[in-house]
């Protein structure tokens, strides 16, 4: 079988850079009737021990301290954007004027205005585009989407979604660049707010109206050391700086549908360590999914006589799943819904035909951080416009 070869750049190779360079390596793996092979070309970081890493323990043929390099390489098709938020656009706008396919880890902008032009700018070059949504491929939410096209859970009437997260709840976490808004761009509802209301967009439509809050409960955290990360901690009688950006958004929301939906984000909240998670309610039934379980569903369907909600296991029987292990209840990670989702994005690219969820997906959501943003401003409730442009 003939397949393209796809050269692969990889800008920042922090978590996800690493994860999508794993991605690539693995897919010959687990895809075995894809029309592409990847080729990990070069990686770019700004850490000498990063690059080394690189080539000798991930397979690059080559590293670099110039992201410029590695987009303009003659032999690199891809470029995964995987850099600090404020970076993206910059990255993101000379990969597609080098004729470079991309894909950008979220958010494509730390803010609204930057995510537009980035979007307009690969639009403008032709390429294909893909965002770092990949909770859309997590094979039981791809079942839901399921259900919800075929009716089977009735007229959508309630939409929960929510993103907590403990990351941000340690007062001595360092003040890296997530919690600046001149480097990272606005809080959590870039981060990780961003993935709740795609997962909505994606199951229940596009949203229309928003009314919300937002607040910074840790205001002054340790300043950073040399390489490290939001995971990372200092110590009491460290010296520390302010925090620029917001811990916490609420919101409600009204769906295109009629539907009414409620988002929550935090990243200093205690207890949930990662509930990314939604709750969807129709006229016949109504799911819950939570990536802390992320192969696990709960599903009510009203024609059940049992009554009551039942726990779906994941299985071969879903959209991917089959890939990674057989049989039910044999659970997947969450590196594998990376995988899918690279997979996706370079079978578009092969085939030249636009990705889901790409920079225009992205431009979507921001329209709806906007009014979101101008509503905590405002406290009232504002429309959502759509900032895609012509």
């Amino acid at each position: 079988m003939t397949r393209t070869r796809l050269g692969v750049a990889v800008i920042g190779f922090g978590w996800m850079g690493r994860a999508h360079t794993r991605s690539c390596a693995r897919i010959p793996m687990i895809f075995g009737d894809r029309d592409y092979d990847p080729d990990l070309v070069v990686c770019a970081d700004s850490l000498e021990e990063r690059r080394v890493e690189a080539v000798d323990s991930f397979g690059f043929r080559e590293a670099t301290d110039d992201w410029r390099a590695a987009v303009e390489h003659p032999d690199v098709d891809v470029v995964f954007v995987c850099a600090p938020n404020m970076l993206h656009e910059e990255i993101s706008v000379a990969a597609a004027g080098a004729g470079r396919h991309v894909f950008c880890e979220k958010p494509v902008g730390g803010t609204p205005e930057q995510t537009v032009r980035a979007e307009k700018a690969a639009r403008a070059a032709g390429v294909v585009t893909g965002v770092g949504y990949n909770y859309r491929f997590a094979p039981l939410v791809q079942y839901v989407k399921q259900l919800v096209d075929a009716g089977d859970l009735g007229t959508i009437t309630n939409y929960r979604g929510r993103f907590f997260s403990m990351y941000g709840a340690d007062p001595l976490g360092l003040l890296s660049w997530r919690f600046l808004l001149d480097q990272a761009g606005y809080g959590v509802s870039t981060d990780i707010l961003s993935h709740s209301m795609d997962l909505a967009m994606m199951l229940n439509g596009p949203i229309t109206r928003v009314m919300g809050t937002a607040a910074t409960f840790i205001p002054e955290r340790p300043l950073p050391k040399p390489g490290g990360t939001h995971y990372d901690r200092g110590a009491p009688g460290d010296p520390t700086g302010a925090v620029t950006n917001e811990d916490y958004v609420a919101c409600l929301v009204e769906f295109a549908n009629g539907s009414r939906g409620t988002f929550e984000a935090s990243r200093a909240i205690i207890g949930p360590e990662s509930q990314m998670a939604f709750d969807i309610h129709g006229t016949r039934g109504a799911a819950s999914w939570n990536l802390e379980k992320l192969n696990e569903l709960q599903l009510y369907l009203a024609d059940d006589r049992a009554r009551g909600y039942t726990t779906v296991y994941g299985g071969d029987r879903y959209p991917y799943h089959g890939h990674f292990v057989p049989g039910d209840a044999n659970g997947i990670g969450f590196e594998d819904l990376v995988t899918i989702e690279d997979h996706e994005f370079l079978s578009a690219v092969t085939a030249g035909r636009p990705h889901v969820p790409g920079f225009a997906e992205a431009v979507d959501y921001v329209s709806v951080q906007a009014a979101l943003i101008r509503s905590w401003e405002s406290g009232h409730w504002e429309d959502v416009v759509s900032l895609r442009e012509e």
